[in-house]
């Protein structure tokens, strides 16, 4: 029972944070199950490959909800969404057949490395752009796509923090961009988790386990992500977000440099 409140803890804590800073619930999870991981037995070798592999899994219930609420206010703009789609699919489901089996050095560097790059992109001010006829092409899409489902996959998320910029530099209304980056988020989730039920398990994993995802953590954690990430939205409007994302941000340098001491 209290494992179970833990984990449901951590999902509270990552949907709160993803409604309230619009980022992604994984760069909660992920480093919360690296380090929580170890205490029950897992070797250390494969903590970090767990933990993203069952951060996209918990991905998959937080995304299908947030993508159907972009969906029915008609946000999504779903001509983007179909371009993207393939590459995002590939990306993220090829990329985690390869992540399964980077060694746990490298894939915890590049971990960090992106956690310091969403602290950077939190901390630096926000530059709206006018509206103006969108530049994106299914050319750039497609590529975009792949990459950053690669990238999702061998960090955890739902994309995000890539794709939200990604469209809107290309002249995308901010709000549809955010919109599509949130069903985006679903395709990333459900194929990069697929991805990691081939690979090989770790002995220590629960009997729910697949592969590298823990579909016991997975269902925990997104249990109450569902219900928080709204409340985190809702309150993004009401709690001073300037001085909270400073507040996030050091704490996303803080578990990058954890991240590398532990090595």
């Amino acid at each position: 029972m209290i494992e179970t409140l833990t984990l449901m803890a951590i999902g509270a804590r990552a949907g709160l944070l993803a409604g309230l800073f619009g980022v992604g619930g994984g760069l909660v999870v992920v480093p919360a199950l690296t380090f929580w991981l170890p205490s029950k037995g897992l070797p250390a070798a494969d903590v970090l490959h767990i933990a993203v592999a069952t951060s996209l899994a918990a991905i998959c219930v937080t995304a299908l909800a947030s993508a159907w609420a972009h969906f029915r206010r008609g946000a999504v703009d779903l001509r983007t969404l179909g371009w993207l789609a393939p590459g995002l699919l590939a990306g993220s489901g090829g990329g985690a057949l390869l992540i399964a089996h980077v060694p746990r050095t490298p894939l915890t560097l590049f971990v960090a490395g992106f956690c310091a790059y969403a602290a950077w992109q939190i901390l630096r001010p926000a530059r709206i752009q006018p509206a103006q006829p969108a530049r994106v092409t299914a050319q750039a899409l497609l590529p975009a796509g792949l990459g950053i489902g690669a990238v999702s996959a061998a960090v955890g998320i739902g994309g995000g923090s890539l794709t939200v910029p990604f469209l809107h530099r290309a002249g995308v209304d901010l709000r549809r961009a955010i919109a599509t980056s949130a069903a985006a988020g679903l395709p990333i989730a459900i194929a990069g988790t697929v991805g990691y039920l081939y690979a090989p398990s770790v002995p220590g994993m629960s009997a729910w386990s697949v592969g590298l995802v823990d579909f016991k953590l997975a269902l925990a954690i997104g249990s109450l992500s569902v219900l928080t990430a709204p409340i985190g939205a809702m309150l993004a409007h009401r709690w001073p977000v300037a001085r909270l994302k400073k507040g996030f941000a050091i704490w996303l340098l803080l578990v990058a440099v954890m991240l590398v001491v532990k090595l």
